[in-house]
C-alpha cells in the first residue's frame, strides 16, 4: 500500500515543521516550551491540514514520553479510563515520565468523556493535548479547559505552502524520481486553502496523473484534474465549517451577494439542505432576532418547504430566506440576554423562587405562604401591575438591553412606561 504524501513527509521535529511561526517560531511560546522538556496540558484550535496532529507527535519525540492518542470520534469513556490506567503505569516504567494524551477533535467528546479527563490532568497524570478544529470556549468544558493552555493555529500562508512545495520536490524520493517542475502556483494555492494535506495530495494526485519523464505543474493542468474532484468541498471536514461560517458572517454582515454566494458553493458541494436550511433558523434567532422577528418565522418556512419539494428547487426557499436575512436589521440581544443569565445562573446557584410566585396545590403549601400575595396582572390597567418576579438576591437585575433598531426601540419604550427607570436607556 502506497504511504500517503502527506504522511510520507509529516515533520518529526520543530525545525523542519512549517507555518505557525507565532508558536514555534524562534522565542515563541511553545518552541520555548517543548525545548525546555517541561510542557502543560493545552488544546490546539484551527483549521484542518495546519499541524496540529503533526505538532503533538513532535511533542512527544522531543520529550521521549509515552504517547497514547483516541480519537474523540471512535473512543467512549471507558477508552478513556483505559489509556489513562496504561499511561499512569508506564510513568512508572519510564522514571517517572509523564505520557503524552493526544486526543483529535476533542469538541465532539461529550461532558462524560471530558469529565473523565479531568482527574488525569489535574492530578498530571497526564499530559493532555487536544486538537478541535470547533471554538473551545463552546465546545470543551470550562473545568478542562480551565486546566489547558489554549494555542490558535492559522491557516498556512501563501509563503508556508510554498517552501512545503519545495520541501516536497527536494526529499520526497517518488517526487524526485519525476522531475516535478511548478510553473505557476497560483491554483496549488487556491484549491489547498492554507491547509499543508490538502495541498500535498493534489500534488499528488497531479503527479500521480502524468507518466512523463518530466512533468510541469500549471494553473491549467491543477484545474483541470481538480474540477470534478469532490475534494473541492468535502461536506463532511475540510471545507464544510469554512464555508457555512463564512455563509453565516455574510448574512451577520448583511451582504446578501456574499451569502448568496457561498450558499452556492453548499449547493454545487452536495451539502445537506436540511443542514443550510437549520443554519438559517439558528441566524435567523441569533442575527436578526427582535430586530425581525418575523426573519424566523420565514427561516422556519424555508426549512418546511425545502422538506416538501426536495432539490433542486429547495434551492429557491433557501436563496429567499438567505437574503431576508441578509438584508433585515441586526440584533443580537435575545442571544445575548440568554446567554447573561445563564451565566448568572452558573454564578448564583440555585436561587430560591420567591414565595408569592410558587405554585400552591396542595393545603400545606397554601399555609407555608406558598402564592400569597402574588397579584394577578390581568386585575389591574393595563394588564400590569409591579411586583417581584425576581429571587431576592437578583432584584432588579437587568438581562435583556435593548439595541438600536425600531422594532426594540418601541418594545423598550413600553417596558420604561411600564417599569419606569429600570429600562431607561444610560
Amino acid at each position: 500500500m502506497t504511504i500517503p504524501l502527506a504522511e510520507r513527509l509529516r515533520p518529526q521535529t520543530l525545525d523542519d515543521y512549517i507555518g505557525q511561526k507565532h508558536l514555534v517560531g524562534k522565542d515563541a511560546v511553545l518552541r520555548r516550551m517543548i525545548e525546555s522538556g517541561n510542557i502543560s496540558s493545552f488544546i490546539l484550535w484551527g483549521p484542518p491540514g495546519v499541524g496540529k496532529t503533526t505538532l503533538a507527535h513532535i511533542v512527544a519525540n522531543t520529550l521521549q514520553v509515552p504517547f497514547y492518542t483516541l480519537s474523540a470520534v471512535s473512543s467512549g469513556v471507558k477508552d478513556v479510563r483505559d489509556v489513562i490506567e496504561q499511561a499512569r503505569k508506564s510513568s512508572l516504567f519510564y522514571s517517572g515520565k509523564t505520557p503524552v494524551l493526544f486526543i483529535d477533535e476533542i469538541h465532539r467528546f461529550s461532558k462524560s468523556q471530558q469529565d473523565s479527563l479531568l482527574g488525569a490532568v489535574e492530578k498530571g497524570v497526564v499530559k493532555l493535548i487536544g486538537a478541535t478544529t470547533e471554538n473551545p470556549s463552546f465546545e470543551v468544558i470550562r473545568p478542562l479547559l480551565s486546566r489547558c493552555q489554549l494555542y490558535t493555529l492559522n491557516p498556512l500562508s501563501n509563503e508556508d505552502l510554498k517552501e512545503l512545495i519545495v520541501n516536497a520536490l527536494s526529499k520526497d524520493e517518488t517526487l524526485k524520481s519525476k522531475h516535478v517542475k511548478i510553473e505557476e502556483y497560483d491554483a496549488l494555492f487556491n484549491f489547498s486553502g492554507g491547509d499543508a494535506r490538502k495541498l500535498l495530495n493534489i500534488l499528488d494526485i497531479v503527479t500521480a496523473s502524468d507518466d512523463s519523464k518530466e512533468i510541469h505543474i500549471t494553473n491549467e493542468l491543477v484545474v483541470k484534474l481538480l474540477q470534478q474532484n469532490p475534494a473541492a468541498y468535502d461536506k463532511g471536514g475540510e471545507l464544510h465549517y469554512d464555508i457555512i461560517s463564512a455563509f453565516i458572517k455574510s448574512i451577520r454582515g448583511s451582504d446578501p451577494d456574499a451569502a448568496v454566494y457561498w450558499l452556492a458553493r453548499m449547493i454545487e458541494g452536495g451539502e445537506d439542505p436540511a443542514f443550510i436550511a437549520r443554519r438559517l433558523i439558528i441566524s435567523a434567532a441569533e442575527d436578526i432576532g427582535l430586530a425581525n422577528p418575523n426573519a424566523l418565522l420565514l427561516a422556519n418556512a424555508a426549512f418546511d418547504a425545502v422538506m416538501k419539494i426536495g432539490w433542486p428547487e429547495g434551492r429557491i426557499p433557501l436563496a429567499e430566506a438567505t437574503i431576508y436575512l441578509a438584508t433585515s436589521p441586526k440584533s443580537n440581544s435575545a442571544y445575548m440576554a440568554v446567554n447573561s443569565a445563564i451565566g448568572l445562573v452558573k454564578d448564583t446557584g440555585n436561587c430560591p423562587v420567591p414565595l408569592h410566585l410558587r405554585n400552591a396545590p396542595t393545603k400545606t403549601m397554601k399555609e407555608l405562604g406558598y402564592g400569597a400575595d402574588y397579584k394577578y396582572a390581568h386585575d389591574y390597567k393595563n394588564n400590569f401591575i409591579d411586583q417581584q418576579y425576581m429571587p431576592d438576591a437578583l432584584a432588579g437585575k437587568r438581562l435583556w438591553h435593548a439595541q438600536e433598531n425600531a422594532a426594540e426601540e418601541k418594545m423598550n419604550a413600553r417596558m420604561t412606561a411600564l417599569w419606569g427607570k429600570r429600562f431607561e436607556k444610560k
